[in-house]
């Protein structure tokens, strides 16, 4: 039995990037996290430390820093595929890439009423992602967000679950709902005039419109709708991945009190807590390929 090399990639991981536009006296600023990883014929670097098809991880990053210059990083999905062809295309012997992006929004600060020219504070409701994949003819890009925080105080319930010796929690038929939201959606070989930030942006308000107007008997139950929400809004769309932790708040016992406690003050326990995962996908969807696979792991 012989031991081999199994699957390898390698890349720089988290450059962060700041891009300013100055065109005018009023400046615009983009904030990044960007990976790229690299596939093709690196097995002597890993088997004999043979470099020479090896092309720098700080080649790579020094390369996302000046394709900031040369293609706009907004919207990110644009720029991610135009980094990932320069490395395919331009780079031998390159065979594949990934790029991972991160985007960290800023809202112009406000003197006297107006909005200030070049001063930002930094915010966002969650973090924008995005991920581009290039390998052979394939293209994918898989479009995203993580930490979300959304909340609904009612239209929630849990309750005719299985139960058993050591259950203790008890049915309710009006509970908080509330989770810090990861969504990832995927577009198989987009098109080169796809609006990515008109997208973004009809993606999450289809699925935050139908988290708060579903009577939700389960967090599964939502999310499965949250999914399908998407990718009916968007036939482009081939598949989309959720992922939720239950951010659990418990109603404080004020039996010892000469106070009622009527579902107004709760507990916000922030762990242990139930993690739910969910995806929604059309039967006809091209397959996935590398698309999911993440930047820190092979599998």
């Amino acid at each position: 039995m012989a031991i081999v090399l199994g699957p390898i990639q390698y890349g720089k991981a988290e450059t962060r990037l700041v891009r300013i536009v100055r065109d005018t006296a009023r400046h615009e600023i983009t904030d990044l996290s960007v990976s790229s990883a690299l596939r093709g014929p690196f097995g002597p670097a890993y088997l004999d430390g043979d470099q020479s098809n090896v092309l720098p991880t700080d080649t790579q990053k020094n390369t996302a820093f000046v394709w900031a210059k040369k293609v706009h990083p907004d919207p990110i999905e644009a720029y991610g595929l135009s980094l990932a062809h320069h490395f395919v295309d331009d780079v031998e012997p390159v065979e594949g890439a990934r790029i991972e992006i991160e985007r960290y929004d800023w809202t112009r600060v406000e003197v006297d009423g107006k909005p200030h020219d070049h001063t930002f504070v930094r915010t966002g409701q969650e973090v924008r992602t995005a991920a581009i994949v290039l390998d052979g003819t394939a293209e994918h890009v898989v479009q995203g967000f993580k930490e979300l925080i959304v909340l609904k105080s009612t239209g929630s319930h849990f309750k005719d679950f299985l139960v058993d010796e050591y259950t203790t929690l008890q049915p309710t038929d009006d509970r908080i709902m509330a989770t810090s939201l990861t969504a990832q959606w995927r577009l198989t070989d987009a098109a080169a005039d796809t609006d990515w930030n008109g997208m973004y942006a009809g993606v999450k308000a289809a699925m935050v419109s139908r988290f708060a107007t579903l009577e939700s008997f389960a967090l599964q139950q939502t999310l499965w709708h949250m999914g399908r929400a998407a990718l009916e809004a968007y036939p482009a769309i081939a598949e989309i991945r959720l992922t939720a932790p239950n951010k659990h708040h418990f109603l404080v016992d004020f039996s010892r009190f000469d106070e009622p406690n009527e579902n107004e003050v709760f507990h916000a326990d922030d762990r242990p807590y139930g993690l739910i995962q969910a995806s929604a996908v059309r039967d006809d969807a091209a397959p996935a390929g590398d698309a999911w696979r993440p930047f820190t792991g092979l599998v």
